[in-house]
Parts: structure tokens; sequence; C-alpha cells
């Protein structure tokens, strides 16, 4: 593509036009005439190889400051920005030719997003899917390794959902694809908040942060749909200027549920909205499910199209893997894998299954290593609200000793008299959940989900499916 084409709108150089071979903020594919864009990371600095990547062959350098280049360079204040920008332009801005649903917010983005997608199925569109389970083009599954993945990596991923001929891509949108401008200059045509609670301080230092990360998304939108139950949903709809509608339990909600009944299975409840009142049924369950499916019929009905064919849809909608996912046992005990992660998500899970659990309800958990330390002790009071056992164990521990987390998560048990035991070994911890449970029991795997692996010290990844490992442990008791 040519140098002038590509900067079009966002830099100037006085170089002349010329063949740009590729863009890119990695030094590893620096190639002749190319563009090399700077970025400041956490630990690399991409200013200091600005000169070496010249020497390599690159055409020019993108840079936040003057790097004594002369006509090599172009500065602009955001690098990541620009980024974004040229790698959008480098497809031939494909974010334009899609309409593009973005949600965001600390829980049930990837519930909602594959409602949405459901729904639009369903009713004869073609989707794209971008979110943290996997990508999907028109139904074809593609591997994903970041909730929003990397501008090149995403720009490259919309332009096939354009060429496979999708109508619409929904998507959940980080707080850490937001700051870091990945997302380059995509406009969507609606954007869900559903919540905001304690995750990813170690990156975002505190909430207010946090919070202002996820607000840049509603920048980018036409239409705001927002979780009115939710405090900081509250601050946002008072905050934004776009189109906004609010979604709820509150009867003063443009899209809330009345008459809600929650089985072990699934949920009913009456839609109301515009003064009139449909009923829904859904093959998933949990109370946070209900506010899920609710944004989600919220955001199809707006798009267009009309709400008989939306709730008719749903009601063919199966859940998702790993969120209150029943694992088949064939006991008279019910195990449940949860990606619950962070204390919210903990309570929200615990609370509506104790509700129709008729035995004990045990609960495992552990929490990730090198991420926000501050939310362990959380985890374990929120657990402790609404289980009746519970067993402590690992998540992801990565570089982090095992055992120094669990004991940031027993801090938290400090004031509770609930029953717990410690197995340091998620796999035996698991077992050892299904040797105690009693007839009518539920158990919740908490914190993997879809996961199939484990992240070890070493940034090592070991196969680990706790379907497999569930089977594997009822083989052991018979």
């Amino acid at each position: 593509m040519r140098l002038y084409k590509l900067i079009e709108g966002i830099g100037k150089t006085s170089l002349p036009d010329m063949e740009i071979s590729m863009v890119t903020d990695n030094t590893k594919k620096v190639q002749k005439d190319c563009i090399f864009v700077c970025i400041k990371g956490g630990s690399f600095d991409g200013h200091d190889a600005a000169e070496e990547m010249l020497q390599k062959g690159a055409a020019l350098v993108v840079a936040e400051r003057d790097l004594g280049l002369g006509d090599r360079q172009i500065i602009t204040d955001n690098s990541r920005e620009f980024y974004g920008c040229l790698c959008a332009a480098w497809f031939d801005h494909p974010e334009k030719k899609l309409s593009i649903i973005g949600v965001t917010g600390t829980n049930g983005k990837t519930t909602i997003t594959n409602v949405i997608k459901h729904i639009l199925n369903a009713c004869g569109y073609k989707t794209g899917l971008i979110g943290t389970i996997q990508n999907e083009i028109d139904g074809k599954v593609v591997h994903t390794d970041n909730t929003t993945p990397m501008a090149f990596d995403y720009m490259e991923l919309l332009d096939k959902m354009c060429k496979a001929g999708c109508d619409y891509v929904i998507m959940e949108v980080s707080s850490f694809g937001l700051v870091q401008r990945r997302i380059g200059p995509t406009h969507f045509k609606a954007a869900v908040f559903t919540n905001l609670t304690q995750d990813h301080l170690d990156y975002h230092l505190n909430m207010e942060n946090y919070y202002q990360a996820k607000k840049m998304l509603f920048d980018k939108c036409d239409l705001a749909i927002i979780n009115y139950d939710d405090e900081y949903g509250k601050r946002l709809y008072s905050e934004i200027s776009c189109e906004k509608l609010t979604y709820g339990s509150a009867s003063d909600c443009d899209f809330y549920a009345d008459v809600i009944k929650i089985k072990a299975s699934s949920i009913s409840f009456w839609l109301c909205s515009e003064g009139k009142s449909r009923i829904v049924d859904v093959k998933m369950t949990g109370m946070f499910n209900v506010s899920n499916v609710t944004a989600a019929i919220g955001v199809c009905y707006k798009l267009g199209i009309p709400m008989d064919d939306v709730i008719s849809a749903v009601s063919s909608c199966t859940g998702v893997k790993g969120r209150c996912e029943i694992i088949p046992t064939g006991r008279d005990f019910t195990v449940i894998c949860d990606y619950a992660h962070t204390p919210d998500a903990v309570e929200n899970i615990l609370r509506s299954v104790k509700e129709y659990t008729e035995g004990r309800l045990i609960c495992l958990f552990g929490c990730g290593g090198n991420r926000d330390s501050k939310k362990r002790p959380l985890m374990a009071k929120a657990a402790a609200k609404y289980a009746d056992q519970l067993i402590i164990t690992s998540d992801n521990p990565r570089d982090e000793n095992p055992e120094a987390i669990i004991d940031d998560i027993l801090s938290g048990l400090n004031d509770t008299e609930i029953p717990f035991d410690v197995v340091v070994d998620r796999i035996e911890a698991i077992y050892h959940s299904l040797k105690i449970a009693k007839p009518g029991d539920i158990i919740v795997l908490a914190g993997k989900g879809h996961e199939d692996y484990q992240v070890l010290p070493g940034n090592k990844h070991i196969h680990f499916d706790e379907r497999e490992i569930v089977a594997e442990g009822l083989k052991l008791l018979d």
C-alpha cells in the first residue's frame, strides 16, 4: 500500500510517496520498506530501537518524541492510537464496513456477546464473534490469545469477517484493549455496559482508572445499553452524551425482568419494555443470566429485530461453555463449572445456585498468580457468604508460590466459621470435592470455566480441562 494513503488524516511526512511493505510495532517483524511504530510498553520501549529498525530496512518510524531521525520519523501524541489507525488503513478500514456491537464490564461479557450472536444467527444474519473463549467467523472457530486482540490482529480479523460476508460483529471490549487503543478508529453501532467490580487493579491500580478505561468505549458508540442495577452503570449513564437506554430489575428501566423463576437448568421471566410484557424462557440458569439475557434482548431489539423474533430466538439458547456449565456426572450430586474469578462473580454464581441446592453447596476456587492480590481475601469472603463448604486450591499460579497465594485467600476467612479444606494441587482438590459430595450437594468449580490449560511458573502451559478431570475423578470413586 502507498505511504500517503496509509497516513492520510493521521500524519505527515516530507518523504516521497512510496510502496510500504508492512506496518508493525514488533521489532521482530520489521522488514524492508515497512513502517515501525514505537510503543512504550511495561518492559520495553520501542523508541529505544527506532534507529536500529531503520538500519534493518524500515522506511520510517512513528514516535511520540523527536528522535533526531529527520524525515525518517513521524511524531504523534499517541503512538498506540496512531498504530490502531494505521492498521485500519492497512486493511482498507474493515471497521467501517461492519456493524459492530461492543460489550464491556467486569462480568457477563462472554455470555452477553454469545447470546446476541445466537439471536442474530437465528434471525438469519451472518456474524463474527470476538471474545475470551474464542473468535468466530460465520460459525468457524478461530483461536484467540486476548479478549480484545492486538491492533494488527484485530483489523486482520475484521477484514476476514468482511470477506466472509458477516453482517454484524459482536465483541468483548476489555479495559486493556481500550487503554491500549487496540480497536483503532472502530465505531460501535451499540455498546453494552454490564457492571464494574474489583479486577485488574494490578494494571489499572485503582477502581477510578478501571472505570475510566471502560468508559472510553462510550465515546465510540451510537447507542449505549447500561446495567442500571450497577452503581457504576448509574454513574456512566449520567456522564455520557450518546443515545442511552437502561436494563435491570427496576421498573423504571427501559428493559427489565419481572416475575423471575430460576430452576437448575433454566430461567423464565417477564421481559418488560415500552409498556408491554412478554414471557422469556431460556435453557440457562442463574439470576445473573436474567440480567445478561435482558441486555442481549435489548440490543437486538434496538437493532431493529421484532421483539417476538428476538424472544423466539433466545428460547433456543443453551448458554456458554464454562459459564454455569453443568458437567454430567450420572451421580446424585451436581458439578458446575464456572469462570467466576472475581469476588462479585463468585458471589453471584453461589447466590444463584444456593436457591436450588437441596444439600450442601461446595465451592472450590483459587486465585491467579501475578494478578491483583488485593482481591484474594475478598474472593474468600464472597464465597463464604453462600457456600456451606470451601475447598481452597490453585488457579493459574504463574510465577507465584501457590501456597503463598492460598495464604492471601485464607486471610479473608478469619472472621468466618465456614469449614474449609486446603488442597494445593487443583486436580487433587477436584477429586477431593467429588469424594466428599453427598446426595443433593452441588459442587461449584470456580475460576477456570472454559479454560483448558493451567499456567505454571516459567509461563508453562499444561493441558487442564475440568470436564476431563471430573470424569477421571468419578472413575476413581467406582
